[in-house]
């Protein structure tokens, strides 16, 4: 079986496990096939810690979740250093960062102090403990979440943390015939119908060998030119319509580009192709924007949403016509 054979069957054994969020488990498999860390916004109870559990499961990887609470000290997530009693030194004990992929539950309920232990790790995938610095396992990917509906005892992620994810997902509740499916899968279950079951075909090695074939993708020029548009759009709305030129406080930086050419060159990928057009841009160009920008006070007071910039900025930057 080949690795991109792999991969499909991983997704249809996501779709047999996870009822509906299509978004989720296609933007995950983009994270894992990059080494992408994702942000994962919705209410509680949409499958979020099941869908990447079993993500981890199937490929064979170290998976660790770390519940965020406010009282979390860094040591609590990187490790710290302990006295060994037989050998009276100090000897350091690796926290649950050291795992290939971890779920950041509840991220924004993370002290300053902790989200800055993180950041590090997001950013140069390593950590600095006891005054040495180690490196993390070369998978290492973050999947974080976050309770969109409460905002007590949160700390707002800064900016520069947000800048390190390269998606942010925005979840929704089930539509009616997918809550359907869920209680009759939930009954199965219940009455003693075996879960599905899936024999992994994918190893961290294979994940990373595919790593290896994406930024190999062929990318045209017009299609750079197109990615980088869409990006610098964000910071030059001003340019496409006279009366957007207020509607963002903050626009998103050259790593928001960085980010757009590795999701829609796995996005390709995913699809059986070796070269990356405008749709695969477009196709995840929302998620790479939405949690880089901020639509200012007179932008909301106008009823503009992040998304609804985007749409607007899709709609605005002109497409290549010739990819090739």
């Amino acid at each position: 079986m080949s690795t991109q054979q792999a991969f499909k069957a991983l997704k249809q054994h996501l779709q047999n496990v996870i009822v509906g969020q299509e978004a989720l488990l296609d933007k995950m498999m983009i994270g894992l096939l990059t080494g992408g860390h994702i942000l994962l916004e919705g209410p509680p109870g949409l499958a979020k810690t099941t869908a990447v559990k079993t993500l981890s499961t199937a490929v064979k990887a170290r998976f660790q979740r770390i519940q965020f609470t406010p009282d979390l000290m860094p040591g609590d997530v990187v490790g710290s250093e302990i006295l060994d009693t037989d050998t009276h030194t100090l000897r350091f004990v690796p926290g649950p960062i050291f795992h290939e992929i971890v779920l950041a539950d509840e991220i924004n309920r993370a002290p300053p102090k902790v989200q800055s232990a993180l950041l590090e790790a997001m950013a140069e995938k390593q950590v600095t403990a006891g005054g040495q610095t180690r490196a993390l396992p070369d998978l290492f990917i973050v999947m974080a979440t976050q309770n969109p509906l409460e905002q007590s005892g949160t700390y707002p992620l800064p900016e520069a943390q947000l800048d390190r994810f390269m998606l942010h997902v925005a979840l929704d509740y089930p539509s009616e015939d997918e809550e359907l499916e869920i209680l009759r899968r939930d009954r199965s279950h219940h009455f003693g119908e075996d879960k599905e079951k899936f024999e992994a075909f994918l190893t961290p090695d294979k994940v990373l060998a595919a790593r290896h074939e994406i930024a190999e993708q062929y990318v045209s020029e017009p299609v750079e030119q197109y990615m980088v548009a869409l990006t610098g759009a964000t910071r030059r709305l001003g340019d496409y319509n006279p009366e957007w030129a207020d509607l963002l406080e903050i626009g998103a930086s050259p790593r928001a580009s960085l980010s757009l050419l590795h999701a829609a060159s796995a996005h390709a990928w995913l699809a059986d192709r070796d070269y990356v057009t405008p749709d695969d841009a477009i196709a995840v160009v929302g998620d790479v924007l939405r949690h880089r920008i901020r639509v200012s006070f007179a932008g909301r007071a106008q009823n503009w949403t992040s998304q609804a910039v985007i749409d607007a900025i899709v709609d605005a930057v002109p497409v290549p016509v010739r990819v090739d």
